[in-house]
């Protein structure tokens, strides 16, 4: 089984996908991580303040083969990161789409006013920041990046989990 865990920045995708490790015994890839590794590494130009579409366009051909030779091997994966399209299915036939799951988190307007603190204070539950998280995820990014997202999974016809009062977030398989 493949798990997919796609949002924006600070819903908690890593949280979720840690928690899956613990739950299932599914070793876990950020694309954060992938991202940062072929920057690094000089095998790509893309940088981290780049535009998410073109982070996109060199981290999801990665992406998408390691979940096929995952599938291949009967491997079980969770992925969590930004750069995971909403159209993720169009890459992959049916005899591959039938061991993913694919999850967007998306936190409602309602909770971002609410528990805007609360979000900035979870930013390093599991990974280091070494940004001024206040300077880079306003709440006006969050508004926007949810609210976007939102639209997408619902034009995708994509499953999400909408984060309205409590952040209690769980896959179940």
């Amino acid at each position: 089984m493949i798990i997919l865990i796609a949002g924006s920045s600070h819903t908690g995708k890593t949280v979720l996908a840690q928690k899956l490790l613990n739950k299932y015994g599914f070793t876990y890839l950020s694309q954060d991580h992938l991202k940062m590794g072929l920057i690094r590494s000089g095998f790509s130009t893309i940088t981290p303040e780049d535009d998410i579409e073109d982070i996109m366009k060199a981290v999801w051909p990665i992406t998408r083969e390691i979940v096929k030779t995952c599938i291949e091997n009967h491997q079980n994966l969770t992925i969590e990161g930004c750069y995971i399209p909403f159209d993720y299915y169009n890459d992959f036939s049916d005899e591959y789409l039938k061991h993913i799951k694919y999850t967007c988190l998306i936190f409602s307007e309602k909770y971002i006013y609410e528990h805007y603190e609360d979000i900035l204070s979870h930013a390093c539950d599991i990974e280091s920041r070494d940004i001024d998280d206040a300077k880079y995820c306003t709440r006006e990014m969050l508004l926007s990046e949810n609210k976007y997202n939102l639209e997408k999974c619902k034009e995708a016809m994509c499953d999400y989990i909408l984060i309205e009062d409590k952040y209690e977030v769980d896959i179940t398989l």
